[in-house]
């Protein structure tokens, strides 16, 4: 392999606190930005990053801030998704990049939403997993009552305390597990949770982690009027998703001026771990 192509491990200082940064591919080629979720880290797109990489893409991969090896700060509204984009922008500026192609999964995918609200003239093209758009995952909340069920955890993270305590028992027995029983079986195997109990075991990282529900609630931004996604999208949606409604889908491409939905029949909220080399086919045709 090239050494261009190896993933290369760096801290970018940005919006006041440091990032760790996997990176790959050629410094002056299209940037692409990959945002994790929770409970993950930049490992989450380990299946990702040599592929786009090969593609001729310059690949990106933070720990967001509150994860793994990046600044985790304390206060909740520290976790505020304007800040969350504007870490992303922040290495945008690192990086040289008047725009990137950003790609989001869960909690990434909410701040790639964000970031094409709010920041579009920053962003070429964006592609979700399984997140829905906010207004339509907002509006869900507010009138499903499976969608509430389905989203029930989100009310437990914000006691003080216990769901730290929770996530750190038994050596992470509740996040592993979780893992595993919601993603198709061997997705997860136990030298993957051996990295992923590495990255929940830095010092204040469980705390930081949970933050991100914690300010979705209690220091929300201020929306933008205009809720429509005018860059091209493209949604990947996996149909087995324990914790988001497939039904959210197709109205969140309605909100898109040029978006595609494609459903991935049987895969799980873990897409990009089950259906790599699918997903992978995916994302470089449409930011090629």
């Amino acid at each position: 392999m090239n050494a261009e192509l190896q993933p290369r491990h760096r801290t970018v200082a940005t919006n006041g606190l440091r990032l760790h940064v996997v990176e790959a591919g050629l410094e002056g080629s299209p940037v692409v930005v990959l945002l994790h979720g929770f409970p993950e880290f930049w490992y989450g797109w380990r299946h990702q990053i040599g592929a786009l990489a090969a593609a001729g893409f310059h690949v990106l991969v933070p720990d967001q801030r509150g994860y793994n090896l990046s600044d985790k700060p304390k206060p909740v509204p520290a976790y505020n998704l304007d800040l969350l984009a504007e870490d992303v922008l922040g290495l945008l500026d690192q990086a040289g990049a008047a725009q990137a192609h950003i790609v989001g999964h869960d909690w990434g995918g909410a701040v790639a939403w964000w970031l094409a609200l709010k920041h579009a003239d920053r962003v070429r093209k964006l592609a979700l997993l399984n997140l829905p758009h906010p207004a339509v995952m907002r509006r869900t909340l507010r009138k499903s009552w499976a969608q509430r069920l389905r989203s029930s955890y989100m009310a437990f993270f914000q006691l003080p305390g216990l769901p730290e305590w929770s996530f750190r028992a038994r050596r992470f027995a509740l996040p592993a597990r979780t893992l595993r029983k919601t993603s198709r079986p061997g997705t997860f195997s136990e030298a993957d949770l051996d990295v992923y109990r590495e990255a929940w075991s830095q010092p204040g990282a469980a705390r930081s982690m949970l933050h991100w529900y914690r300010a979705a609630l209690r220091s929300q931004p201020e929306w933008p009027a205009d809720l429509r996604i005018h860059v091209p999208t493209l949604l990947l949606w996996g149909t087995k998703d324990e914790f988001l409604g497939r039904e959210m889908a197709q109205p969140s491409i309605a909100l898109c001026d040029d978006g595609r939905l494609e459903f991935f029949e049987g895969a799980t909220h873990w897409l990009q771990h089950e259906e790599p080399e699918r997903v992978n086919e995916r994302l470089i045709g449409f930011l090629s």
